[in-house]
């Protein structure tokens, strides 16, 4: 029901008959009549026009987030006002309709609520003004603005809700090819720094000093891969098979890298940036008669010069790679002694930020990774490695275990006089010596045929953790027996499943050295079905284990190069999205157990005890470092080289 506000007689209302003072009454009529419309204006045009403005102000100097808004009931601070005003007239019996309500002001709160003759009391006490009242429907969906009167603004005025967008980071470009699924290539994109030729392809022009006792510019040749192979005594196949020497993954990786698939020329969307650097080469020249400062001449200018580029300020050169066809301590000297092994390539401050693929890597650092030694085999289509691998299928091999390899009597821990005896006892082992003038011990065709009638190859430690023959003897179907988990388990993780038995046999060296266990005993003890699962995983594993011909490509298989390429690939897409994440990729890590990490289940980040701590524990102080064992390490294995060399030289 509505109410009204009614307006009653004037106080001075004059009576019938009161001729007397009908003019002064009159004039007084008038008088208030006048202020009456005057307030009337006011209160309009000042009043209410100026809190409208203020309000439009202030919700465009205090906006607020919808998405903390929650809209609250409120009790109106002005009376709403229908369309309908009723005043009296100037007679004062009849009422007039005034049909624009914005001539009628309602007083705020702070005013006061009545007008009258005097500006502030209504001196008749029972004269007011009735007005009809309605609800107003958008009362109750009026919002508040912090900090200001109640509101009611447009739909346009709604302050839309502001989305925080995620951080970005230089390399998000190159995430995101990894999500278009219309792009083969899309999140294996790679870069290719446009190097010098120093740095490269001068080295081959200079092939002859690529190595002191090793004229090595034979083996530069066909991309890498050296002189095709004769089959005399059909060993090998038809085509494929070349005298590779097993230091020259540098010129066949770069080789191969060329007829990648997915190189760009746009480092913004490369998953990985290769460094054409022919490390191995470069260290090669000046292993042996040189200052420190020539073997660390080349690495210095290479880090100066990738430091300057826009591609290195990226991620500070961690989504970049290089390969070096050595062992990593030929790049790992700690001190300036002219007297100590190697480069310090490795221990460079922005070199720890590269990963390095080695022959051979550290087990107690985390910037290298071992990638495998080059074969002789280097096909050039899926067909060569399907026809290879059911040759090695069907072969009848004759031998239980054999070995290739020579004593190293300087070296008290080796175990390899222990093996070479154990081999010439029994005829279930083929053994070919390399230590006394047996030329075919370096015959690619005499050693394939060796592994090639042999059930199980013994791959002792070398000079150093790995050898080449440990691939050889895998490339014919031989399964490998190990003796150290350094020399292929820790190392070549890319490669090899981490299964390890599922593929090799396990021979711990401290039980042939300390107990002479047998090792024909120990290896007649696995069942026949099992050696033949064995030897079909072997096989099964050639193709990632060897390099394909560099001039041409794959069509559906995966190379060592494949295999290597995509982990870097995986490891620079892990490490950006842990810092997009704000993470890390482990949980407390310590560099020194880098070799356990690769060995973790999924789902891991923290490595513990391991039950082969015993062969990487470094020595005791006073006994050496494990480097610098490893440097000697290094250096006898450029002296079997040496003495590699003059053996051929005598035979020829």
């Amino acid at each position: 029901m509505r109410r009204r506000w009614t307006v009653g007689s004037f106080p001075y209302q004059m009576e019938k008959g009161n001729v007397k003072n009908h003019s002064k009454r009159l004039c007084v009529l008038s008088s208030l009549c006048v202020l009456f419309w005057s307030l009337l204006l006011y209160f309009h045009f000042v009043v209410l026009g100026g809190s409208t403005v203020n309000e439009s102000n202030s919700l465009q100097s205090n906006p607020i987030r919808i998405e903390s808004f929650h809209p609250v009931p409120i009790e109106p601070t002005h009376v709403p006002v229908s369309s309908n005003v009723v005043k009296s007239t100037s007679d004062g019996n009849e009422n007039e309709v005034i049909d624009d309500p914005s001539k009628v002001s309602l007083p705020d709160e702070s005013e006061p609520s009545e007008v009258s003759g005097n500006g502030g009391e209504n001196e008749g006490g029972n004269d007011e003004v009735e007005v009809e009242r309605e609800e107003v429907s958008s009362m109750g969906n009026r919002k508040i603005d912090v900090g200001s009167k109640t509101s009611d603004p447009s739909p346009k005025d709604e302050v839309v809700p502001k989305v925080e967008s995620p951080p970005e980071f230089p390399f998000m470009s190159a995430l995101m090819t990894a999500e278009n699924t219309s792009d083969p290539c899309g999140g294996r994109y790679i870069y290719v720094h446009d190097l010098p030729p120093k740095f490269n392809d001068d080295m081959l022009k200079e092939c002859r000093s690529l190595s002191l006792w090793t004229n090595m510019c034979k083996y530069t040749t066909n991309a890498g891969l050296g002189p095709p192979l004769e089959n005399i005594e059909g060993v090998f196949s038809e085509t494929g098979w070349y005298a590779t020497n097993q230091f020259a993954v540098d010129v066949i990786f770069n080789n191969r890298m060329k007829q990648y698939d997915c190189i760009t020329k746009d480092s913004s969307i490369a998953a990985a940036i290769f460094v054409p650097f022919y490390a191995g080469f470069d260290i090669a020249r000046y292993l042996w008669g040189y200052n420190i400062s020539r073997r660390d001449a080349a690495s210095l200018e290479l880090v100066d010069w990738l430091m300057k580029r826009p591609e290195w300020k990226i991620m500070d050169g961690r989504d970049h790679f290089l390969v070096a066809g050595r062992i990593t301590w030929d790049f790992r000297r700690l001190s300036e002694d002219e007297n100590d092994w190697g480069s310090k390539l490795l221990f460079l401050p922005a070199a720890k930020n590269m990963s390095m693929l080695v022959v051979e890597s550290s087990p107690w650092n985390a910037n290298d990774f071992a990638i495998p030694y080059p074969t002789y085999f280097h096909p050039a289509k899926d067909a060569d490695v399907f026809d290879w691998q059911d040759r090695m299928r069907k072969l009848n091999r004759k031998y239980l275990f054999s070995f290739a390899g020579a004593p190293r009597p300087g070296n008290p821990k080796s175990i390899r006089g222990q093996l070479i005896d154990q081999c010439r006892s029994t005829k279930a082992c083929k053994l070919l010596e390399c230590d006394f003038g047996e030329s075919k011990c370096h015959s690619p065709s005499s050693i394939m045929k060796m592994f090639q009638s042999s059930l199980f190859c013994l791959q002792p430690q070398g000079d150093s953790y790995t050898r080449r023959s440990a691939f050889d003897s895998m490339l014919a179907g031989c399964i490998p027996v190990f003796f150290h988990p350094g020399s292929a388990y820790t190392q070549y993780t890319w490669h090899l499943p981490k299964n390890f038995s599922s593929y090799s046999v396990f021979i711990s060296e401290n039980d042939v050295r300390k107990k002479n266990l047998s090792i024909e005993e120990t290896l007649r003890q696995i069942p026949p079905q099992q050696v033949e699962i064995m030897r079909e995983a072997v096989i099964k594993l050639i193709p990632s284990l060897i390099y394909a011909d560099p001039r041409s490509k794959l069509e559906t298989l995966s190379d060592a190069f494949d295999v290597s390429v995509q982990a870097v690939i995986n490891k620079v897409t892990r490490l950006r999205k842990n810092i997009i994440q704000g993470r890390t990729e482990y949980d407390n890590f310590i560099e020194e157990n880098s070799w356990k990490y690769a060995l973790l289940d999924e789902g891991q980040r923290e490595v513990g005890y391991h039950e082969w701590d015993p062969f990487f524990s470094k020595p005791k102080e006073g006994e050496g470092d494990s480097n610098g064992a490893s440097a000697e390490a290094a250096k006898s294995s450029w002296k079997n080289e040496q003495r590699s060399q003059s053996r051929k030289r005598s035979s020829l």
